[in-house]
Formats: structure tokens, sequence, C-alpha cells
């Protein structure tokens, strides 16, 4: 479970919102048990949806050239609480709340260093940033799918 709780913890670092949306339809879903932990809300009936909004509108915002990078301490908070709060629920299911807030701290910080980097290098390949952006896009999405299903 911590493994998965480090991966969801990177999907965080490449896409804030991301992560937690995926947990949330996980919790909503019955995939994952978080019913009697203190995050329980995270399956809450409106949860997933208003988490989804986020992480689209997130998708969106990401794309234009105006978004600050995610290195900015506003984006680089936002990316550790919502990581550490991805692998918590992770974690919790699995009876380890801390070690998954952990791990998931871990994750959103390797995911946001690391996904710049790598964006940074596949843009300047390409000559520009869109198909970079839409790569991680589907890195992010594609990943935060594959760990909450594998947790289940």
């Amino acid at each position: 479970m911590i493994v998965f709780a480090l991966l969801i913890g990177i999907v965080a670092g490449l896409r804030a919102m991301t992560a937690p949306a995926a947990i949330a339809w996980a919790a909503s879903l019955g995939w994952i048990d978080i019913s009697q932990t203190p995050l329980a809300f995270m399956g809450y009936r409106w949860t997933p949806w208003i988490l989804s909004v986020l992480a689209i509108g997130e998708l969106i915002s990401d794309q234009l050239p105006s978004t600050p990078s995610r290195k900015v301490p506003v984006q680089f908070g936002t990316r550790i609480v919502t990581g550490g709060l991805s692998g918590a629920a992770i974690g919790a299911a699995g009876g380890s709340l801390v070690l998954g807030l952990v791990a998931g701290i871990i994750g959103a910080v390797i995911g946001t260093y690391g996904g710049a980097t790598v964006r940074a290098r596949l843009a300047a390949s390409f000559g520009r940033d869109l198909p970079a952006a839409l790569i991680e896009d589907v890195i992010a999405v594609g990943g935060a799918l594959l760990f909450v299903s594998a947790v289940s």
C-alpha cells in the first residue's frame, strides 16, 4: 500500500487535483474503504464530482502560458497537500494513514520536480510546450486510474 501512496503522490506532483479526484472516486465506488477513517469525506456523494471539476479545470489551465510554475510556493504547497491527502487515504485503507501521508508527500515532491524536468526536456525536443503538457496529462490521469484500481 505504501508504494501506491508514493505513486499517487507523484501523480499529485504532476497534476495537483487529479490524485485526490481519483481517490475520491475510488472511495465513492467502494474500491478503497476509508469510511471509518478521518478521511471518510473523500467518499461522500459530492466529493468526487467537486474534485473532478477542479481537476478538469487544472488540466485546462495548465495549458495556458500565464499559469505559474508548479515550483512556486502556492503551487508546490498545493501539490504537497493533495499528495499527502491522497497518500494518506491509500495508507488509511491499508491501516497506516501516517505512513501513507508521508509517502504521498514524498511522492508529491518527486512528481513536482521530476515532472517539471521531464516536461521541460520534452518541450525542448518538440520545440513547444503543448505536446509535452498533453503527454504529462495522459500520464497523470492514466497513472491515477492505474494506481487506485491496483489498490482495490
